[in-house]
């Protein structure tokens, strides 16, 4: 969406709430969210993955609070990192940036091989512990928002759990769906529920209803185990998968079995084996789906070793997630690749 010459990434609508002066950044309409469970409906405005984004001339200032706790805000100028971060609290901070001289020098040549153009302003906003509902109040200076010949052409949208939404790594760049996009040279859309990714029909419907997408993984999910049956969640599981794959038959729909984690490893954990159940309950709804465009994608083989994750053996840190990045960026790129062979 855009507002005041800004383009808000990975932002399906800004709401008004009372006792804040600016609006709250949500990834999916308010109609959608109040669809979801009621956790979900929370962490949907966490803006993980979310970016204002605009080009600059001349210095820019963007006003942003936050609530709920701090947030991390880390600018980048298309893939390049910025050197500063910014914390924003509760009082409204102003954050000022310039575009860096150097950046400007680069050679065109070596510019065209830039999925994202350098003078293309990201602020990511932080996900999951990194920070809070953000809000935006204003932007001064002369700004317009990003051309699409200054950002990816392919766009790639991930749904799952607190691991999608980017739990435990440093910065919205190192979780495994940023990871994965950089190599593909993607624009990534993040959909990832902390704890509470119960494939409910609003997410299934919202999905499908969106055209803004080219390849979707759908990570499901070590939040159902505990509370659902493993029929429920193999009916839960179907209808996400059929919806979406139906919605959009010439695009690759791609669910991912339960990554692993300490139920697996820990003596006495998962006396039921309920991990691998849900994993097979899986397996199951793609065979028996059928469609061309669904692709099964085993978690341990995304996140195939232990140990890069944290300590409490379920989330990813750094080094995991930039592996699961890389191992599942492979393979959708093999996805890919069938979807557009004749």
């Amino acid at each position: 969406m855009q507002r005041d010459s800004l383009q808000f990434h990975n932002v399906a609508a800004t709401r008004s709430i009372d006792g804040h002066d600016g609006v709250l950044l949500q990834r999916v309409p308010e109609d959608v969210r109040l669809g979801l469970n009621e956790g979900a409906q929370n962490r949907m405005c966490h803006p993980a993955g979310a970016e204002i984004r605009f080009v600059p001339d001349g210095p820019v200032r963007v006003t942003l609070s936050t609530r709920v706790r701090e947030s991390v805000v880390r600018p980048f100028w298309g893939p390049f990192q910025g050197t500063e971060e910014f914390v924003v609290g509760a009082e409204p901070r102003t954050i000022e940036v310039t575009f860096p001289e150097k950046l400007g020098r680069i050679e065109s040549d070596r510019v065209d091989e830039l999925d994202f153009h350098p003078r293309v302003c990201r602020l990511r906003l932080p996900g999951e512990h990194r920070g809070g509902h953000v809000f935006y109040h204003d932007v001064e200076g002369n700004v317009r928002p990003p051309r699409a010949d200054e950002l990816p052409s392919l766009r790639y949208l991930a749904y799952g759990t607190s691991i999608t939404e980017g739990e435990a790594p440093l910065g919205e760049h190192l979780t495994y769906a940023s990871q994965t996009a950089s190599r593909l040279g993607a624009d990534l859309i993040n959909l990832g529920s902390c704890g509470t990714a119960f494939c409910d029909e609003a997410i299934a419907e919202h999905i499908a209803e969106r055209d803004d997408w080219d390849v979707a993984t759908l990570a499901v999910s070590v939040n159902m185990v505990d509370r659902f049956s493993v029929s429920e969640f193999h009916e839960r599981a179907r209808n996400l998968v059929e919806t979406v794959a139906d919605a959009h038959p010439e695009k690759p729909v791609v669910p991912i079995t339960i990554y692993p984690n300490a139920r697996d490893v820990c003596e006495g954990t998962d006396t039921e084996g309920r991990c691998e159940r849900f994993r097979e309950a899986l397996r199951d709804v793609v065979r028996e789906t059928a469609r061309d465009n669904v692709s099964l994608v085993e978690g341990p083989d995304v996140l195939d070793s232990l140990g890069g994750l944290t300590t409490d053996l379920v989330h990813p840190g750094d080094d995991a997630m930039i592996r699961m990045g890389e191992n599942l960026a492979a393979r959708l790129e093999t996805v890919l690749a069938e979807t557009d062979s004749p």
